[in-house]
């Protein structure tokens, strides 16, 4: 016979850090007759089947699940692939929307905004910057969701006592990684993700397969330190896939779960007894994990040839008649949100300023990349040389150059930015779900801090190519010019965000953003003069029409002339030479302000794009 209360409780000689002794709020977690449907996916013709019932197609994925968790206990979900463990797991920890019925209270009361500051979710997947070191991965998350109560030297410690708990001291100035760029190994990403959740000290923590990826002596030290965090009055609620029996018992509560129905509930102690006690026992000695994954697949220990479907039914009503314990509990209110703690644990501005350090940190080797300086640079000599001191006798080609710049500086800041978003969609979701910043916090920081380089490169460029082509060489006109190509720059950065916000999908977004900047340029005015009216209208909402007519504007004025017969001294108004009186040297203000308008509109449309992620799902 096997000591469960000895298998079960680790040994606990070592000495806790500080972080797991810290008192925290208990909250109770309860859950009843908990439902969860989706639209099953139906065929391509299903359109066709007029006299169809909608809710036919809804498929179960949760059928009345139950339960209670209480403070200090930790409760382990089992279960085969797709029998709902991490459904109902997202479900209790409030990120799941959809036709989810049922009651899931914390204390009696329904979740909240403000509850998120008392909860900790993991995922399965790890979604970290892969630039960052262990240690300011860490430091960063520590400074964005403890509160104000804790200066930074006591967030920075206790995100290092987090490194010291999940043995990370070895690898905490190595850089995470990715598929591309090597850094720490997978189970120390794991250990970094949960170690981002300990750090809020919270009073309750879901655990999506925690152990997913690591040996038997790392899962060990990751259940213990749960183990810890449940000690110290904290509710734990974890899936599992197939828990060594060592780390089985260390569990007070296990769920089975199976294709949406719980098939047992209750304590670690008490459930080889139940299902002897309905006729299934295991023949030989095994892990209690394996036999409970046998059964949830409809295997039974006599390997009879009793249907599986049947078995997974039976024990299902079993539990249903017996009626979990949840039910007979006492729930207590433990004043689930302490009312001094306001909804973001920082201010605006210190959101701002750790995520403006971070994404500098993190996008440094990108944006001060030696290939986008060296192909800019390329581009402006290639430029130069080829408008070597052209003056106005060459008007035409002049001009040529004029449009090209707002071509080239409306494809280049536009592709880039498209490239911002959907990258960092997952992580987005992942911090925001969890109540780390806000939105406009983030925003403003990733706009701003993608600023310098957005704005050295045309500078660099205008630099290098005005004066090789000959432009006018006075200062005036020299910034003139410069600060059209900057106000361009900020326009098409926007749209690129507005397109990668909105589409959130980058091949997808850059064909979107190809289409719309060529329809933009043929309406521009140098290619095509004579524009239909039907589809005049596009160049109303053209970036290149209003930066093309500035770039005029910065070199030439309608009263100037210029040579505009070879050999002869015949000289004609600037502002008569046909490329030029087509899109026309006045209304340059009205320009500027088009131009405006459109930098803060695309910025607000990518804003309002990125509301719909990360908002938690009631």
């Amino acid at each position: 016979m096997v000591d469960l209360e000895s298998n079960r409780r680790p040994n606990t000689d070592e000495e806790s850090p500080a972080i797991f002794k810290k008192a925290v709020r208990p909250v109770t977690l309860k859950f009843e007759d908990v439902v969860y449907t989706i639209k099953a996916e139906t065929d391509g013709m299903s359109w066709l089947r007029k006299n169809t019932n909608n809710s036919d197609s809804d498929k179960l994925i949760l059928k009345g699940v139950s339960g209670v968790v209480k403070p200090g206990e930790m409760l382990a979900m089992l279960g085969p692939s797709g029998s709902g463990k991490t459904t109902l797991l997202t479900a209790l920890g409030g990120r799941l929307g959809g036709k989810l019925s049922g009651g899931i209270t914390y204390n009696n009361k329904p979740f909240s905004n403000s509850m998120k500051r008392y909860i900790g979710f993991v995922t399965q997947d790890d979604f970290l910057y892969p630039h960052l070191t262990v240690t300011e991965t860490l430091i960063f998350t520590a400074l964005l969701r403890l509160p104000n109560t804790l200066t930074k030297a006591e967030k920075t410690l206790q995100a290092e006592a987090v490194i010291t708990q999940l043995e990370l001291t070895k690898c905490k100035n190595s850089i995470i990684g990715d598929e591309l760029l090597r850094g720490v190994s997978g189970g120390e990403r794991r250990r970094i993700s949960i170690g981002q959740e300990l750090l809020i000290n919270p009073s309750l923590l879901f655990l999506d397969e925690p152990t997913s990826g690591l040996d038997s002596t790392t899962a060990q030290r990751i259940v213990k330190a749960l183990w810890d965090l449940a000690n110290g009055r904290r509710t734990i609620v974890m899936t599992i896939h197939q828990p060594s029996s060592r780390l089985f018992y260390m569990f007070h509560k296990v769920m089975l779960l199976s294709e949406g129905n719980a098939l047992y509930f209750g304590n670690v102690s008490d459930v080889m007894n139940y299902f002897s006690g309905i006729g299934y026992a295991p023949l030989v000695a095994m892990n209690p994990a394996d036999f409970l994954l046998d059964l949830a697949n409809g295997l039974t220990p006599d390997e009879s040839s009793e249907n599986k479907s049947e078995v997974k039914q039976s024990l299902a009503l079993v539990l249903e008649e017996n009626s979990c314990d949840c039910n007979n509990n006492q729930f207590h209110d433990s004043s689930s949100v302490d009312k001094k703690f306001g909804k973001w644990p920082t201010t605006w501005w210190q959101q701002f300023t750790v995520l403006f350090r971070r994404g500098v940190k993190e996008r440094k080797h990108e944006s001060f990349s030696g290939l986008k300086i060296g192909q800019v640079v390329a581009v402006a000599l290639l430029c130069g040389l080829l408008w070597w001191q052209s003056d106005t006798s060459h008007l035409q080609d002049q001009i040529g150059l004029l449009f090209f710049m707002s071509g080239f500086w409306g494809f280049f800041p536009l592709f880039q930015a498209i490239f911002t978003f959907p990258p960092e969609r997952k992580m987005l979701e992942k911090e925001r779900t969890s109540g780390t910043y806000r939105l406009s916090s983030y925003f403003m920081s990733r706009i701003i801090g993608d600023l310098p380089m957005e704005l050295v490169l045309p500078t660099l460029f205008i630099t290098i190519t005005y004066w090789m082509a000959g432009f006018k060489p006075t200062p005036v006109n020299f910034f003139h010019t410069l600060l059209v190509l900057l106000l361009l720059v900020l326009v098409a950065q926007g749209m690129g965000l507005a397109l990668g916000a909105v589409v959130m999908d980058q091949k997808s977004a850059t064909v979107l953003g190809s289409v719309l900047m060529l329809s933009f340029l043929l309406a521009g005015g140098f290619y095509v003069q004579h524009v239909p009216d039907f589809i005049a209208w596009i160049k109303y909402i053209s970036i290149s029409n209003y930066s093309y007519k500035l770039l005029l504007g910065s070199q030439y004025k309608e009263s100037e002339t210029y040579q505009c017969e070879n050999g002869a001294n015949r000289l004609c108004l600037v502002g008569e030479f046909p490329s030029i009186k087509s899109t026309g040297l006045s209304g340059q203000v009205n320009a500027v302000v088009a131009l405006a308008i459109m930098l803060v509109f695309y910025r607000l449309v990518a804003y309002i794009a990125l509301m719909r992620i990360g908002v938690t799902k009631k």
